[in-house]
């Protein structure tokens, strides 16, 4: 397993987001490592993840902490509500070594099913908001609102995950007013993309220098999503 050094010059803050399945590849196969291989190939500076954890019990997480503690360059985010979890609803964030955290939170989300998101702040002010989105565009709609409705409006903040839409603009108008949505391109499903179900939308004040799709044949197998990835200033 390899861990990836930075290459990129006068770096931009590097965010992906990266629904693992639970770790589960097309193959069958319950490989942590081989999700590893993919995030360490992407120069990430924040990972958001989804469906990080199992879910039956104790939802124990998909990728143990110690392995992402020796064969990567990031540490967990704790936003995990108990000792066993990653993250929150399946929601984790790791955040690249050197980068430092301010607050970390979880975020309760209304709608038909369980669901939860998860928001990371930067000793630089930047917010990141780790999201799931529900199956309904109802429940969509309404997480949405909750998440917006919950913030200070001079935040900086991006708000990245799979948002489990397949059109392209409807179910998003409670980001119309004070963010910019992004599609860097089609993430489901990994073995023939067709839907751009992972996305990312940028408050004001916030730039896309450069976004695109993971579509290693390592990705294409490790997970039914390929990882999304933006360049932010």
């Amino acid at each position: 397993m390899t861990i990836m050094t930075h290459s990129r010059k006068n770096r931009t803050l590097r965010l992906v987001s990266y629904n693992i399945r639970k770790a589960r590849g097309l193959d069958g196969r319950r490989d942590p490592g081989r999700v590893l291989d993919v995030i360490n190939a992407l120069d990430a500076d924040v990972i958001t993840l989804q469906e990080a954890d199992r879910r039956l019990g104790d939802r124990p997480t998909a990728v143990p902490r110690n392995l992402i503690a020796q064969a990567t360059d990031f540490d967990v985010v704790p936003l995990a509500a108990n000792n066993v979890s990653l993250g929150w609803h399946g929601n984790a964030v790791l955040v690249r070594r050197g980068i430092a955290v301010k607050t970390a939170s979880r975020i309760d989300l209304p709608g038909a099913e369980p669901r939860g998101a998860v928001s990371v702040t930067l000793e630089n002010g930047f917010t990141i908001i780790g999201v799931h989105l529900g199956l309904l565009r109802q429940s969509r709609r309404s997480q949405l609102r909750a998440i917006v409705g919950g913030l200070d409006p001079s935040q900086k903040v991006a708000i990245i995950g799979d948002m489990n839409e397949w059109a392209v603009t409807r179910g998003f108008e409670a980001l119309e007013e004070s963010f910019v949505l992004h599609s860097p391109g089609r993430s489901f499903h990994a073995a023939r993309p067709i839907a751009a179900l992972d996305r990312l939308a940028l408050s004001h004040g916030l730039t896309l220098g450069d976004a695109g799709v993971d579509q290693s044949p390592l990705a294409r197998m490790a997970s039914d999503h390929l990882p999304i990835w933006a360049d932010i200033s």
